[in-house]
């Protein structure tokens, strides 16, 4: 199966994590093909916030979400929706994800997520550079902003960070305004992650990491893959009418990856996490320097190279099940709160998309060999930290398929640990 006497290595997910794990391979000499039945970033890559959250080391699984749970439920405004009809299929992950709200689980899935962050944005640097992509990593920071939180409140999270290592400032409102004027008056209080990152343009970054792949050899086939078999020398995936044999695959479908897991007879309590953004034209005001999260809203803005991107919210609901993007919508609405100067939504459709995030019980990804197939690579799960995470994990399945010790431990990250 090897070409001109490289191994063939087919990438499953042409989103920002399978990019960063092609370009990878393909560096290291392995003659790569990358796969995916939309397209070029295509999925999750294509509208999300583009925030490099390296800040974002704590888990989801927290004790107090049960108690904020009903009253997010049942906000119009809420960042959360559950479809009734998807309610019984969510309880098995639900369980799984109140059981990481246990302080020891918590502590070490904090640690591990730490090990991720802490230089993510580094390993973009010189990958960017390479691309000449540069001009698409802004680091001004971002800001996360209080309306009615009380300060003790503030102080507390912000202390979090502290015992974690994470770089941050808590300003209150005089000072808060001073680094973004075009803030409400509503914010009080702010705490400023200054090592914080992000894209003017999540998409074009992922089209320019794809050109580059392509300039290093990477092929690229829009296909959807409906069957995988594991071989003793290699790997055939099959589209329903052709049969590809490959030495390796990667997995790196998002929220598509359970499906092809369960074929392995793998389990992945995986659930599609619908999020929603809004693009808001905003050529002429300089409205944001950097991205604002609300934190009693649950919602972030990001200045683009259009404008304003607003991007959040959270609906658990099938992956077929139709976009209600009047959770979109819903986003402007939120925005009235946090920035003095607004610019209209202007058409609420044909600015608003969604994205199926890839979530697991304790915000996690999985990254690593499958366990009982040595010729499978797995780099999924990835949460709200996709882009965040991409270009690590591309050098980490690099490492691990190239038999070399990882730049961090994988242990925590391993597919094992739902399979026991």
């Amino acid at each position: 199966m090897e070409v001109n006497g490289k191994k063939r290595i087919a990438v499953l997910g042409a989103g920002i994590v399978g990019l960063n794990c092609a370009v990878e391979l393909q560096t290291r000499g392995y003659q790569v093909t990358l796969i995916d039945k939309t397209g070029i970033g295509e999925g999750c890559s294509k509208g999300n916030a583009g925030h490099f959250a390296t800040e974002q080391v704590f888990p989801m699984a927290e004790m107090k979400i049960l108690w904020q749970l009903p009253k997010m439920l049942f906000d119009p405004l809420g960042p959360v929706a559950l479809s009734p009809i998807y309610l019984p299929k969510l309880l098995p992950w639900f369980a799984q994800f109140i059981g990481n709200m246990a302080q020891s689980k918590r502590r070490k899935n904090t640690q591990a997520l730490k090990s991720l962050n802490q230089n993510a944005i580094e390993y973009y640097k010189s990958l960017l550079t390479a691309a000449d992509a540069q001009y698409l990593l802004t680091e001004k920071g971002s800001l996360l902003v209080f309306e009615k939180t009380p300060l003790k409140k503030v102080t507390l999270q912000y202390q979090a960070y502290l015992e974690q290592e994470v770089e941050v400032k808590l300003l209150n409102k005089e000072e808060t305004l001073a680094l973004e004027p075009n803030l409400h008056t509503n914010i009080q209080y702010s705490l400023y992650f200054p090592n914080v990152a992000h894209t003017i343009n999540p998409l074009e970054l992922s089209k320019k990491l794809a050109e580059h792949a392509k300039k290093l050899g990477c092929t690229f086939e829009k296909m959807e893959i409906k069957t995988i078999s594991h071989q003793s020398k290699g790997v055939d995936i099959s589209t329903g009418n052709n049969n590809l044999p490959f030495d390796h695959i990667v997995i790196a479908a998002g929220a598509w990856s359970k499906k092809l897991l369960k074929q392995l007879n793998y389990k992945l309590p995986l659930e599609g996490e619908r999020g929603y953004s809004s693009d808001l034209s905003a050529q002429t005001i300089n409205h944001l320097s950097r991205p604002v999260a609300s934190a009693e809203r649950r919602f972030i803005i990001t200045p683009m190279s259009h404008g304003l991107r607003l991007a959040g919210t959270v609906e658990f609901a099938s992956l077929t099940t139709k976009p209600n993007m009047k959770r979109a919508s819903m986003l402007h609405k939120n925005a009235q709160y946090i920035l003095a100067n607004l610019p209209e939504l202007v058409d609420k459709v044909d600015n608003a998309w969604l994205g199926v995030r890839p979530s697991l019980p304790d915000s996690l990804p999985v990254i690593g060999k499958a366990p009982n197939h040595k010729n499978i690579t797995l780099a999924l799960g990835h949460h709200h930290l996709g882009l965040t995470l991409g270009a690590i994990t591309g050098k980490l399945v690099g490492q691990i398929i190239a038999n070399e010790k990882t730049d961090v431990d994988i242990t925590p990250f391993c597919l094992s640990r739902f399979n026991k």
